[in-house]
């Protein structure tokens, strides 16, 4: 597995794999690797020959006063990691590297960010669809693989690719969750015991909804409430939001008639938590 920390190092190794006419897969994340991650790195290096991840916290993606200084950076075992699911090449810049001093452009994709997330973070995805689309430069693979969790960036980031013509095919991929269904994330680490017993109500209120939606529940507003109580009912929380949307579009539904996502986003004590689920009526 090689590491590199200049942009020129690791375009050279993904375009030396391409002239050797392998199928290229790129997972960017920004470290602190957790099983999340490995199965989107699995799923890349079953699909292709060669794969590259990146591990790059990004702090144009950080509004004033959340947690860049303190996300956890855990370098030399996230390249074990990524090591032992067989990714072959790790791009770990600097931001000096992937920002020069006077930086001044932004990637923006409106409509699809102004809600949800991106209602409660200001330039929040400014700076993930511009990082992003710096990465499909730098290392032009064959596809990018990307969690379910964060489904709102994957929408966003999928219309970006295809409003710039990217030649990158976007793949989605399930969330991975611990055994009592909280979504794997690296912020998980910040819960104490209390808080991380509490966080698991947030996919089981998710499913609570999904499954009245199941049975002919209709009313978003209705099922949204539902769910507002059972988080509440776990524990203190404050609810950012609770979104009943199209998946495409990601504009609010009212009256459930065709598939939905449920989206979701939830402090507990400092720790955002998101996740969100696939519903349907009968």
């Amino acid at each position: 597995m090689r590491v590199a920390e200049s942009k020129r190092d690791a375009r050279a190794a993904l375009l030396a794999a391409r002239r050797r006419g392998l199928s290229t897969g790129l997972v960017p994340t920004m470290g602190a690797l957790h099983e999340g991650h490995l199965s989107l790195m699995r799923r890349a290096v079953s699909d292709c020959e060669f794969v590259a991840a990146t591990i790059f916290v990004n702090p144009t993606q950080f509004a004033p006063g959340e947690d860049f200084d303190a996300y956890p950076r855990t370098r030399e075992s996230d390249l074990e990691a990524c090591r032992g699911v067989g990714v072959h090449l790790v791009f770990c810049p600097s931001v000096e590297e992937m920002y020069a001093a006077d930086d001044r452009t932004r990637v923006i994709v409106s409509g699809l960010t102004a809600g949800l997330c991106g209602a409660h973070r200001p330039g929040h995805f400014d700076g993930v669809t511009t990082v992003v689309c710096k990465l499909f430069h730098i290392l032009p693979t064959d596809r990018a693989y990307f969690g379910e969790k964060d489904y709102q960036q994957v929408v966003v980031i999928r219309k970006m690719a295809s409003d710039l013509d990217f030649p990158i095919e976007i793949v989605l991929c399930p969330t991975v969750r611990e055994a009592d269904g909280l979504a794997m994330s690296s912020r998980n680490v910040y819960l104490d015991g209390p808080q991380r017993q509490q966080a698991a109500s947030i996919y089981a209120a998710l499913r609570w909804a999904r499954d009245e939606i199941a049975a002919g529940a209709g009313d978003a507003a209705a099922l949204s409430d539902g769910v507002r109580r059972r988080l509440a009912a776990a524990g203190p929380c404050h609810v950012d939001y609770i979104e009943v949307v199209d998946p495409e579009t990601l504009t609010t539904v009212t009256d459930i008639m065709d598939h939905v996502r449920i989206c979701v986003a939830v402090r507990i004590g400092n720790v955002r938590l998101i996740d969100n689920i696939a519903a349907a009526p009968p």
